[in-house]
């Protein structure tokens, strides 16, 4: 299965890995791959023989564990938190300073951006990019959450945190559990869902960007609950596709360095639905 995060969808479109549901229904190598009729499912990273988990011995060289895939997905939002509490502290958010906090916060949301891009079609990970990537993601939340607390929603931040790790827990759960099934057709409407939401946002950028005032609506009011409730579902739906994703690359036996491609595009989804839990959350108390 090809997934819309292009960190993920490597491991099937460029290497020509098996469909994303090999590992639910049966190992790699099995009698189900050999039924009349059956198309063959492949796999480059299959050892040449059984040499234990954790090493490939035909291609010599240590393969990747959900254990790697934790840690480096600890140390990537370890270091977005480390520097969106750096900038909340050091970027102040005042009437004198705000301009100049906010024009180091979008300038590091843009070099993100392009740290992101680049990793992205790059064919092997470089830790450098992805934790850059990280540090520059984590100033603009920082000051963009430190703004939204001081101007707009105090104690909204943690609210938002929590949030975020109450959608990332349940969706884990539910993945676990096969509550949520990842399929072809699953991951071709959520990747139509994630392209229509983001033709909105563009659309709504122009229209404020050209004199209409606050857009399209969708950052006050309840349409932007609404939509930020969108947001927060597709989200949710793209960590399905990371945990499908994972799950194939360590039974298919992946170099252990892929598994910062793994923490990447966890990060990344995670950082997205920060960001609607926290408008969401912002809409709702500046209301109250």
């Amino acid at each position: 299965m090809n997934s819309s995060n292009p960190v993920f969808s490597r491991w099937n479109a460029t290497r020509g890995t098996a469909p994303a549901d090999i590992g639910m229904h049966h190992p790699v190598g099995s009698a189900a791959d050999a039924r009349p009729g059956s198309h063959p499912l492949t796999n480059p990273y299959a050892p040449a023989q059984d040499a234990g988990p954790g090493l490939d011995v035909r291609a010599g060289r240590a393969t990747m564990t959900l254990d790697d895939v934790v840690v480096r997905t600890a140390t990537t939002l370890g270091t977005v938190a480390l520097a969106a509490v750096l900038s909340w502290l050091l970027l102040p958010v005042d009437e004198a300073d705000i301009g100049r906090s906010y024009g180091i916060a979008v300038g590091a949301a843009l070099v993100a951006f392009v740290l992101s891009m680049i990793q992205a079609f790059k064919r092997t990970p470089s830790p450098a990019l992805i934790l850059g990537y990280s540090a520059f993601e984590g100033v603009f939340l920082g000051v963009l959450s430190s703004a939204t607390s001081t101007y707009i929603a105090p104690g909204v931040v943690v609210q938002a945190v929590l949030g975020t790790f109450a959608v990332a827990a349940g969706m884990l759960v539910a993945y676990r559990l096969r509550w949520i099934r990842v399929t072809r057709r699953f991951a071709g409407v959520v990747g139509a869902g994630a392209t229509g939401f983001l033709l909105l946002l563009v659309a709504d950028s122009l229209f404020s960007a050209f004199g209409a005032g606050h857009g399209l609506g969708f950052h006050s009011g309840g349409l932007g609950i609404v939509f930020g409730l969108v947001g927060v579902v597709l989200g949710a739906c793209f960590l399905a596709l990371n945990f499908k994703q994972v799950e194939d690359a360590v039974a298919f036996g992946a170099p252990r360095e892929e598994a910062w491609l793994a923490a990447f595009g966890l990060t990344m989804t995670l950082v997205w639905i920060y960001l609607e839990v926290l408008q969401v959350l912002t809409i709702l108390n500046s209301d109250a």
